[in-house]
């Protein structure tokens, strides 16, 4: 409780671009919240799970593939490889284009957002320093025009404000920043693991479709 009540009082010190500081950093805290769920939700296993898919495929079993798929979930990999399996009986080009069509349909939905946490992160960076350059501007402006008693207090004030709005914009600024680095790193595993299982999705099909062709030739 002490230190809750500290950090009150250190916050009302700081002044007014205290509370634009504590909303971004609200605003920030927010979003990662919903990016960390959405995220998790959208990941799956990909080794294992393409395991699985390319044991039904090898196996004839495309709809069983597909049924794989449509058990993952929000998954957005599973997504990706379904539109390729439900063009597994045509060309190499139309899968192919079916894996691109919904590769760029769920590759935005990992990295909504995340752009705004980098901004909140340098917003409260620049209202920090904002609130250092009013304080000092006020504490100044109020010596000047202040006895020589007062002076001191008045400026231990004035540089109080300060130096607390400026933790506080870098504490805010810090924090988002950590968290979008974090964030942006699981959003780039997903969009590396639906590109990478794309390919070998669109070559496993090939395949097949090669080896049957091979096989009504004969």
């Amino acid at each position: 409780m002490e230190f809750f009540q500290e950090l009150l009082v250190q916050y009302q010190l700081g002044g007014v671009f205290m509370h634009p500081i504590l909303v971004s950093g609200l605003i920030g805290l927010a979003i990662a919240a919903e990016r960390f769920v959405k995220l998790a939700q959208a990941g799956v296993d990909g080794p294992s799970f393409m395991f699985e898919i390319q044991k039904h495929v090898l196996a004839n079993d495309v709809d069983g593939a597909i049924r794989i798929c449509n058990g993952a979930g929000s998954a957005m990999l599973p997504r990706v490889i379904k539109a390729g399996l439900q063009r597994a009986s045509r060309d190499e080009q139309q899968i192919q284009n079916a894996v691109d069509a919904a590769s760029l349909e769920v590759i935005p939905k990992l990295e909504r957002r995340l752009h705004y946490m980098a901004l909140i992160a340098n917003l409260a960076t620049l209202l920090g320093l904002l609130g250092t350059i009013s304080g000092l501007i006020h504490s100044f402006a109020a010596v000047a025009n202040a006895e020589a008693a007062e002076r001191q207090e008045i400026l231990a004030a004035g540089i109080s404000e300060a130096l607390n709005c400026t933790a506080f914009g870098l504490i805010v600024a810090i924090s988002t920043m950590i968290f979008h680095s974090f964030l942006s790193g699981k959003a780039s595993i997903l969009v590396e693991e639906i590109d990478e299982f794309g390919v070998k999705l669109i070559d496993l099909l090939s395949a097949r479709h090669y080896k049957h062709s091979t096989e009504d030739v004969l």
